[in-house]
């Protein structure tokens, strides 16, 4: 698959014809997301959307995490660069809507922890499949930073403004079956049979009407450019945050492993 060789953060297999598997692959950092990774996951899907050769996607993680959101590293250059920050913001707006328009069926297989970036791409697939052990985290609030990345665009429209709101600005986890039950997901099944279903749905979708497919998903997905609006505001909220103090006190508290101690009070 010479199409994927200059990849240094994904890994490529073809599970059967014309069906493509996307890994995260740094299992040691439980495939958190640095700078390079981030870019990756941003350009894959153009990629795979001029693939003749590919039907249909499933995207998962290599071990015990589907991915553990951006690095420390990452956010920290983020924070202390103008043209760091303005780059991520771009790539950023970047990643949803390229995962939103390409026209290849997708399918999320979430394997333990799924954070950040990685829960981008596992939510903004047509079908998210989550195994019992799954754990869904959208931690932007807890850093200091505003809900940015993706989750305007589309919590509200997978399980509604109540849960939206209350996941988003608490930070609570989810695990597979709580996501199941209130339509963050498409599915959950068991950890052990996860990777089986994922390629089961995928083979539905590989063998269907790729025009009748594909246009269906076209109009299905004008629901979140509708939403792009409130989508581009949330990531430049959160870009806007990353200069601020309570950014630094929660990436301080997260290498501390402590909570943040936020100070009460805001001009905004």
């Amino acid at each position: 698959m010479t199409r994927y060789s200059g990849y240094q953060r994904l890994t490529f297999d073809r599970p059967e014809e014309r069906i493509l598997r996307i890994t995260f692959d740094r299992p040691e950092q439980y495939n958190a997301l640095d700078a390079i990774g981030h870019t990756e996951i941003t350009e894959v899907w153009r990629e795979v959307d001029a693939d003749p050769d590919v039907d249909c996607v499933i995207l998962t993680g290599r071990g015990k995490a589907f991915s553990a959101g951006g690095d420390f590293d990452m956010i920290e250059d983020i924070m202390n660069d103008f043209d760091q920050r303005a780059r991520m913001w771009k790539e950023a707006r970047d990643l949803v809507y390229n995962i939103v328009n390409c026209n290849k069926p997708t399918i999320s297989a979430i394997n333990g922890p799924a954070v950040g970036a990685g829960l981008v791409a596992a939510l903004l697939c047509d079908i998210s499949i989550a195994g019992r052990g799954a754990r869904i985290t959208d931690g932007h609030t807890r850093l200091g930073v505003a809900a940015g990345d993706h989750a305007a665009i589309v919590w509200p429209l997978l399980c509604g403004m109540a849960k939206a709101k209350y996941y988003l600005l608490t930070c609570d986890p989810l695990d597979g079956p709580e996501a199941e039950r209130i339509g963050l997901v498409s599915m959950c099944v068991d950890d052990a049979q996860l990777q089986d279903k994922a390629l089961e749905v995928a083979r539905k979708l590989q063998a269907g009407s790729p025009s009748a497919i594909r246009w269906t998903k076209y109009a299905l997905n004008n629901w979140l450019r509708m939403a792009g609006p409130t989508f581009d505001a949330s990531t430049a909220f959160e870009m806007l945050g990353f200069t601020g103090p309570d950014a630094r006190e929660g990436l301080a508290a997260l290498r501390e492993k402590r909570a943040p101690n936020f100070k009460p009070g805001s001009p905004v």
